[in-house]
């Protein structure tokens, strides 16, 4: 058995996270996770920029919107200027939108690094001091944690002094990403920071994230780090049931795998649509956004070119599952060809970064509320 993971007042036994992923992690989708875990982790929202909350943007007020069943309440926040983040903070708070606040310092997208927020902030310590400051004062009982990159670049690496201020200003538990924001999802994770890491702040818990593509990964990852849990993102793409592997290895039972044949795989995919459809109000346009996960649900299957195209322009739940249906319903889990990575691997991208950014680790002049996104979810 593993050693719970505690987040303010809450225990995430076993210490498995779901990671925000922009477009995906959604109510629909951390609801299914949680049904295969068994109602066990941490499951987060997807990125909520703190402008749009405070302006009580339609979009970002649905995307908050949790599931009854949803316990603990995760909702990462992504934003630049310190009193807006302490706005948004405060509102949670006063608001009871959420239990639990993560912050963003991770996304390595150029539209979020060019205004000098996600994995290019920490580089600004000052400015990441202030972000937590407004953040851990504004939350009141509310845990606050963060989620980052080991730095922009290999010359320019930042997250040992962002742990330590991190610490100092009272965040409850930090996620790393092995990766700089030049590696995007390219490359291999360095786990060896994610131990450095632990080392630094022995004081908080330390999750590593990063090429988690099975249980025996996250089990590796922890034995090999000795970090206190893990947060799993593009592993879990069209493979919600990894959360019942997880649970399964985190509790001992390493040979309880989820290996779904196709006809259970189908029934997912239908529900997914389905829960998509209910959570936006409309049917069409459930299934319309669940075409974006049909490939990965599909990963390692036989299954035609053409089939896969018509899969992937579905409109409607009928025209969904009758093509499903036309399938090999009875062909098992494709061992090895289903496995391993998922999702994006482009790596060695040039960062995107305000003018002037690297000239001073310290100086954060020209960053305010012009700065910040105005809409949610990445």
């Amino acid at each position: 058995m593993s050693t719970p993971l505690t987040i303010g007042p809450h225990t995430v036994q076993p210490p498995v996270v779901l990671a925000p992923m922009a477009g995906i992690t959604n109510a629909p989708f951390r609801t299914l996770c949680r049904e295969f875990s068994g109602g066990k982790g941490l499951f987060v929202s997807e990125m909520i920029t703190t402008r749009a909350l405070v302006e009580r943007n339609e979009k970002t007020m649905q995307l908050i919107r949790f599931d009854e069943s949803e316990k603990p309440r995760s909702i990462q926040l992504y934003g630049v200027d310190p009193a807006t983040v302490g706005k948004a903070v405060r509102m949670i708070a006063e608001e009871d939108l959420a239990d639990h606040i993560d912050l963003n310092f991770g996304c390595p997208v150029p539209k979020v690094t060019r205004k000098g927020g996600g994995s290019a902030l920490p580089y600004k310590r000052h400015l990441l001091r202030a972000i937590l400051r407004e953040a851990v004062s504004g939350a009141g009982d509310l845990p606050v944690t963060m989620k980052m990159r080991k730095g922009i670049d290999d010359d320019h690496v930042t997250y040992l002094d962002a742990g330590r201020i991190a610490v100092e200003e009272g965040v409850t538990a930090i996620a790393l990403h092995g990766r700089t924001a030049a590696q995007h999802y390219g490359g291999t994770a360095d786990w060896d920071a994610i131990a450095r890491l632990k080392e630094h702040v022995p004081e908080i818990p330390v999750l590593g994230n990063g090429d988690i593509w099975s249980a025996d990964d996250a089990v590796r990852m922890v034995r090999e780090t000795g970090c206190d849990g893990v947060v799993v993102g593009r592993g879990c793409l069209g493979r919600p049931w990894l959360f019942a592997d997880l649970v399964a290895a985190f509790e001992g039972r390493e040979q309880d795998v989820a290996r779904p044949a196709l006809r259970e795989v189908a029934d997912s995919m239908v529900r997914h649509a389905a829960l998509l459809g209910e959570w936006i109000g409309d049917e069409s346009r459930g299934v319309i956004d669940f075409r974006k996960h049909v490939a990965w649900y599909l990963k390692g299957f036989s299954v035609g070119s053409e089939m896969r195209k018509r899969l992937a322009v579905t409109s409607s739940l009928e025209e969904l599952r009758s093509g499903l249906d036309e399938l090999d319903l009875d062909q098992p889990w494709p061992i090895g060809a289903a496995d391993g990575p998922r999702g994006r691997t482009s790596g060695n991208n040039r960062v995107v970064l305000p003018d002037g950014w690297l000239k001073d680790p310290y100086d954060c002049a020209g960053i305010g509320e012009d700065a910040e996104l105005d809409t949610s979810g990445g």
